[in-house]
């Protein structure tokens, strides 16, 4: 079967990777707004009997959603075979249950749309907290694909003497998990209640980590906050500048030049949504997964 990739604004670049890497056209659309506000899609490639590979991270989701879903529509119309939504970025995770009276659970709602008009979705690293599998909210095929290894990697080939640094005990098994591939050490921040106001953060074995390149990683960075603190609390330990990594580049209003004020050596972050900081390609396994998804369909 043909496959043939289209990118949603913003998404070019990694639409080409990927194109290159699956042996893929990359389609072209005209994709603009009326003047009254309504989005206007047109595909003006060949799609009969191909599969459509449409690329679109989708944080700030509320605009992107309309013209994916008018992009998939147009494609079978159009007598496209399947269409696969790639969006490494996937929003609408954190509202998996009713936490006040009268909210609804919008993980589930965003889940049926989506399934409603794409055949699979491939992401990375979505935020399952109380949803253990993407199955529980998208009906459709679906692969959830894990960053660590190429982190590790990216670790393992760019820092000297590293050692990974959890902000606290429940970051620990994302951060071993890391070390481990990366063949280095880790440690987890310790908080140390003296009182109900006065709590301590130590960092254990200091002395023993004191050359070393303290590395932060991190899947979401979004307001930056948490990595803020670790920053402050490893520069008072008297350790190096840290390097901070992290999956996806959020970054909410000015995040990224906060975080960059707090005494960190670099930022470094995945290409799951397109900002000056990624450094770390997940192309090629993206690519992969996908063709392994398209066979089933």
């Amino acid at each position: 079967m043909k496959t043939i990739l289209f990118s949603l604004p913003g998404n070019e670049e990694l639409t080409e990777l990927m194109a290159i890497k699956m042996n893929a056209e990359v389609g072209k659309t005209t994709l603009r707004k009326f003047p009254d506000g309504e989005s206007y899609t047109r595909i003006l490639s060949d799609v009969k009997d191909k599969c459509v590979v449409l690329v679109c991270t989708l944080h700030d989701p509320d605009k992107k959603l309309l013209p994916l879903y008018f992009l998939s529509h147009t494609a079978k119309s159009l007598g496209a075979m399947c269409t696969c939504l790639v969006a490494p970025y996937l929003a609408y995770m954190r509202q998996d249950k009713i936490f006040n009276e009268g909210e609804g659970v919008t993980s589930t709602y965003f889940g049926k749309l989506i399934s409603g008009f794409a055949d699979s979705i491939t992401t990375v690293d979505p935020h399952l907290h109380r949803i253990h599998s993407l199955s529980e909210v998208y009906n459709i095929l679906n692969k959830v694909i894990h960053a660590a290894d190429d982190i590790s990697k990216w670790i393992k080939e760019n820092i000297k003497n590293p050692v990974l640094i959890g902000p606290d005990s429940e970051s620990e098994q994302w951060v071993s998990e890391v070390a481990k591939n990366a063949d280095a050490p880790f440690t987890v921040l310790q908080k140390v209640r003296h009182g109900d106001r006065d709590v301590e953060v130590s960092v254990p074995d200091v002395d023993k980590y004191k050359d070393a390149t303290p590395v932060l990683v991190d899947d979401i960075i979004s307001t930056a906050r948490t990595m803020i603190e670790t920053v402050g609390h490893l520069n008072k330990a008297g350790m190096k500048s840290p390097i901070c990594v992290g999956i996806h580049a959020v970054f909410s209003g000015n995040a990224y030049q906060d975080l960059m004020d707090s005494g960190v050596e670099k930022i470094v972050t995945c290409n799951t949504i397109p900002h000056p900081s990624n450094a770390i390609d997940l192309s090629d396994v993206m690519a992969k997964e996908v063709k392994k998804l398209m066979h089933h369909i």
